[in-house]
């Protein structure tokens, strides 16, 4: 754990340059502001002032960032890989040298700018694992020699300790139950809302959270090995292994400033010789084609977009964590969803009910909603929401692990509990049992004096909007997938009838971290949908996490994109505006280098000077930004 906190905070540190490069910006900003509005009786002020504006705006950019990392990423390509940076403030150092001051402050001013605001759009989201931390045990009641408790740290937990474990309590580690029943939930492990009813020989997990019983548990296995602290690694060791995506622009940066490194000194060296320029002419002439070959419209090219896309997004209840993952969205080949509370609604819901012909059915109900009103079982919900009681009776009931709820009402006794806690079952019941379980429903028996004489289905059912989120992405040749830690046969029955292409079941959250990188080694760009803290390690291992907004807080922490209200219909509506927003990234790219073409060749013949460069490119700039905005209306 304290690896973690120390990646954090080194990655805080080498990435959170606070306030300051925007103060010296705007200082700059300032400065040339004032020096433009100078009479140009002070034409020498009005320079120092063009110069000191654009060391001071472009000191973090240019200086540290430019000429930084491109010292970094040479030593680590073991080539030369410089960036725009360094080409921005050479052109703007070019054109103070020829007495352009302020068209070179101007540069400066525009590139930082963009940089800036590029920053501001990505919002520099890194994933946290705060929640997560938090989430794990780090105190247990260890059982002495004597019988007596004893508070310890789990640190300090061996193989084989006993421990006792109270009701609402959290379960310390992962052991298996000596004595005592209850009902865990194991939500943060299986992403399954129901808990589970548990007894002598059953294993717990840590983290999870026990029930209304007290239980005696046995170590087995020691704090670093646990199922939680397995999560755990598997989100840290998912974050080091994490390469962010280069952008449209980054991808090919490099090579083009090292182009025009190469070709700005051959031209100042080849000029005299092939058109007969003196050598002053020649290095004038050098520097005008390197303002011209500035990708100022270039720089600009993606701002205007992503920030359009990102806010269009948000105001539809979507959160990006940056401009990124929006285009790696767009790209993506496959995509992996949980299941509960993902593409189901996350609770379960009465789909079927069938009683006796010669059972007052009104009556029955009537019990039913009696005993299941003093349950806290979240069957008890579901079976309230559905059932209506016409009249109100009071039955005092008693609420066993095992067994069900057990009352009695006029000398006669009911129950309500799971169909293996029952014994000489008709066929009839078994039959609709078996067809209801293959469905992968949670079927519960009615009885009265220990004869079944009804039984009710329940399911965590899909949402609304997953058949036709599923349909969009099988219709545009995406591979889709149901990662699920519950039974294959509940699994099953949720992904056919989504008309999901794959079904993954009984999974752990190892085992989901795993399979993401199956479906990228397969597929290619894989994206995960998940809400749960056992999809922690899936959604920062896949290109592209997106968690549900009603879901955990660790969920939310780790993905890059966020869904608010649980709205499914949001995850077409992100891919597509991620596809147009890749599209209009890429038509200010061809328009963008369109304009260097064209300033480069009237350069080279000699038709253009600084300034016109200059408006032009300014020109540019104002499309590529207004083509961008287009995306804040965009569906």
């Amino acid at each position: 754990m304290k690896k973690i906190k120390e990646q954090q905070s080194q990655e805080s540190h080498s990435h959170d340059h606070g306030k300051m490069p925007v103060v010296l910006y705007f200082i700059g900003l300032a400065l040339a502001l004032t020096a433009l509005f100078l009479n140009d009786e002070y034409s020498l002020l009005k320079n120092i002032l063009f110069s000191i504006a654009s060391v001071s705006a472009g000191f973090h950019v240019i200086v540290l960032e430019g000429i930084g990392e491109t010292v970094e990423n040479t030593k680590k390509q073991r080539r030369f890989t410089p960036n725009s940076h360094i080409l921005m403030g050479l052109a703007a150092l070019g054109a103070s040298l020829m007495g352009n001051f302020w068209e070179g402050t101007l540069l400066i001013l525009i590139f930082c700018g963009a940089h800036f605001l590029e920053d501001y759009a990505e919002g520099r989201s890194r994933r946290e694992i705060t929640k997560l931390l938090e989430m794990n045990p780090t105190t247990a009641r260890l059982i002495m020699a004597d019988g007596n408790t004893k508070i310890v740290d789990v640190s300090e937990l061996k193989v084989g300790d006993q421990l006792q474990v109270l009701n609402g309590d959290q379960v310390p580690i992962d052991g298996v139950i000596l004595s005592g029943t209850t009902s865990i939930d194991e939500s943060s492990i299986n992403g399954e809302s129901i808990p589970k009813e548990k007894s002598k020989g059953d294993g717990v997990f840590g983290s999870t959270i026990n029930g209304t019983g007290t239980i005696i548990m046995e170590v087995t296995k020691e704090n670093k090995d646990t199922v939680f602290s397995k999560i755990l690694q598997l989100v840290n060791q998912n974050q080091d292994n994490q390469t962010k995506a280069a952008s449209i622009i980054q991808k090919f940066e490099p090579k083009y400033v090292t182009l025009v490194l190469v070709v700005i000194p051959l031209v100042m060296v080849l000029s005299p010789i092939l058109f007969d320029l003196t050598w002053s002419e020649s290095i004038y002439r050098g520097l005008v084609l390197l303002v011209a070959a500035s990708p100022c419209a270039l720089a600009a090219a993606t701002v205007s977009v992503t920030l359009s896309a990102t806010s269009n997004l948000a105001k539809k209840g979507v959160l990006s964590k940056g401009s990124t993952y929006l285009s790696q969205f767009a790209n993506i080949d496959a995509i992996a969803f949980d299941k509960t509370g993902t593409l189901t609604n996350g609770k379960p819901e009465v789909t079927n009910y069938y009683f006796a012909d010669y059972v007052n059915e009104e009556k029955i109900i009537d019990i039913i909603v009696a005993l299941e009103k003093e349950s806290n079982h979240p069957l008890a919900n579901a079976i309230l929401e559905k059932f209506e009681a016409k009249n109100k009776i009071d039955i005092e009931v008693t609420n066993q692990i095992g067994i069900g709820l057990t009352g009695n009402y006029n000398q006669k006794t009911y129950r309500i509990g799971k169909p293996t806690s029952f014994e000489g079952v008709s066929d009839e019941y078994t039959l609709l049992n078996n067809e209801w379980a293959t469905e992968g429903k949670t079927v519960v028996y009615v009885a009265e004096n220990e004869e079944v004489i009804g039984l009710i289905a329940l399911m965590d059912i899909p949402n609304e909007h997953a058949r036709a989120t599923i349909d969009y992405f099988k219709k545009l040749g995406i591979h889709t997938t149901l990662i699920t830690g519950d039974s294959e046969m509940t699994g099953k029955a949720v992904g056919e009838q989504l008309g999901i292409d794959e079904i993954i079941a009984n999974v752990m959250p190892e085992d989901k971290s795993r399979i993401i990188d199956e479906q990228k080694g397969k597929y290619g760009v894989t994206a995960m949908v998940g809400d749960g803290v056992n999809d922690a390690p899936a959604l920062v291992n896949a290109d592209v996490g997106i968690a549900m907004g009603d879901g955990t807080d660790v969920a939310v922490e780790v993905s890059d994109l966020v869904l608010m209200q649980n709205n499914l219909t949001r995850l077409t509506q992100s891919h597509k505006i991620s596809k147009k927003m890749n599209r209009v990234i890429w038509q200010n790219i061809v328009f963008s280098m369109a304009v260097v073409v064209f300033l480069v060749i009237v350069s080279l013949l000699g038709l253009t000077d600084i300034a016109i460069s200059v408006i032009i490119h300014e020109g540019s700039t104002l499309v590529v930004i207004f083509n961008g905005l287009r995306l804040l209306t965009s569906n």
